[in-house]
C-alpha cells in the first residue's frame, strides 16, 4: 500500500511540476528498490513489506536531520532549506504520530489495563504500546510516561 502511495505521489509531483517532491520521492523509491534487491538474498521476492519501508523512511529522515546540523555549521544555509524540505515531504508518508496527551492516555489506558504499578512493570507496558501503536507512537516520549506513571 505504501509502495502504491509512493508511485502516485512521484506521479501527481510530475504533473505539478513540483520538483523539490518528484526528486525526494525518486531518492525514496530508488533506495526502495535497493531494500528490495538485498531481501531477495533473504528469500523475499515481492519487496520489503510496509514496515521496513517506514524503516527506511525514518531512517532517511534521521540522515536528512544530520546533514541539516552539518550543513548550518558550515554556513551552506541554502542547502539545510533543501533538506527541511525533503524531511517534510519524507514525512508526509509517515502515519500520523499521536501528540503527547494521545501519548499520555494511551500510557494511562495500557497501564490500567495491564494492572502495572510499580517501574519493574515498565517492560510489559512498553511491550504492549509497542503492540498496539507500532508506528504512531514516538517510543521516547511514552517511556518518560511510563516512568513518571509507575514510580
Amino acid at each position: 500500500m505504501l509502495r502504491t502511495r509512493l508511485n502516485e505521489a512521484l506521479k501527481e509531483a510530475m504533473r505539478a511540476k513540483k520538483q523539490r517532491t518528484v526528486s525526494t520521492v525518486r531518492l525514496i523509491l530508488a533506495a526502495l528498490k535497493d531494500r528490495d534487491i538485498a531481501a531477495r538474498s533473504r528469500g523475499v521476492t515481492d519487496g520489503i513489506p510496509d514496515s521496513e519501508i517506514l524503516g527506511l523512511l525514518k531512517t532517511m529522515i534521521k540522515q536528512r536531520a544530520e546533514a541539516i546540523q552539518l550543513y548550518e555549521q558550515g554556513g551552506r544555509c541554502e542547502l539545510a532549506e533543501q533538506e527541511c524540505e525533503e524531511i517534510l515531504i519524507i514525512k508526509s508518508f509517515l502515519p500520523r504520530q499521536l501528540d503527547e496527551s494521545e501519548t499520555r492516555a494511551a500510557v494511562d489506558a495500557v497501564i490500567s489495563e495491564i494492572g502495572a504499578n510499580c517501574i519493574k512493570d515498565m517492560g510489559r507496558t512498553m511491550a504492549e504500546l509497542r503492540g498496539r501503536y507500532g508506528e504512531c507512537m514516538d517510543f521516547s516520549v511514552a517511556s518518560c510516561l511510563v516512568k513518571q506513571s509507575l514510580a
